[in-house]
């Protein structure tokens, strides 16, 4: 297992086109792979047990309460999204507005969707570092659409929270984090994730 990403260069003339990029993912769907606004590659195999279960966690948390919500839906961390810089990014877990989602073509919706999700969720796993992780949830806050972040560092048990130009707000060893009013009544219960 690879202890932290390869982050693969290419020059220009070699670069994917999104349909290419989709397809290089396709084909290599045993690993992790996003690509940054600047066409940079970063792979990564999947994560270890103990996190994966963790990740599990926050996700069936998500996904029950936005079946019950039923105003948007949720993604696991296999999703892709195009965002508006042209990044390929891949969220830990996320969720998106109905409203927003139905707008996209079905073809859209098929590929890396070119949407940035409402919520965004960034579980540190031992190879990640946290400063990487940081500008991502950056990135993510300067996407339009997006409402909310949640990096959660376990090693630290510190949940940082992000919101579209606002400071970041550092949570320690919380039980749990509220995601009102973006995502009414979800309450993320961390004491499984820790």
């Amino acid at each position: 297992m690879l202890s932290s990403p390869i982050m693969l260069q290419f020059p220009s003339s070699m670069q994917m086109t999104d349909k290419q990029f989709f397809e290089f993912c396709q084909v290599n769907r045993d690993l992790r792979i996003e690509r940054n606004k600047f066409g940079e590659l970063s792979i990564m195999t999947p994560t270890g047990s103990e996190t994966g279960n963790r990740e599990f966690n926050i996700l069936g948390q998500l996904w029950v309460w936005s079946e019950q919500d039923g105003t948007g839906i949720a993604f696991s961390s296999s999703t892709g999204f195009t965002l508006s810089t042209g990044a390929k990014r891949s969220p830990d877990a996320s969720w998106i507005k109905l409203a927003r989602w139905n707008v996209l073509s079905k073809e859209e919706q098929q590929g890396f969707a070119p949407i940035c999700p409402d919520f965004v969720v960034e579980l540190m796993s031992p190879s990640d570092s946290l400063s990487t992780l940081q500008e991502k949830m950056t990135e993510y806050m300067q996407e339009p659409g997006v409402q909310l972040g949640l990096l959660i560092d376990r090693k630290q048990r510190q949940v940082y929270i992000y919101r579209p130009g606002k400071p970041t707000e550092c949570l320690d060893n919380p039980a749990s984090v509220s995601c009102d009013p973006i995502l009414p009544g979800f309450i993320l219960n961390l004491n499984k994730v820790w």
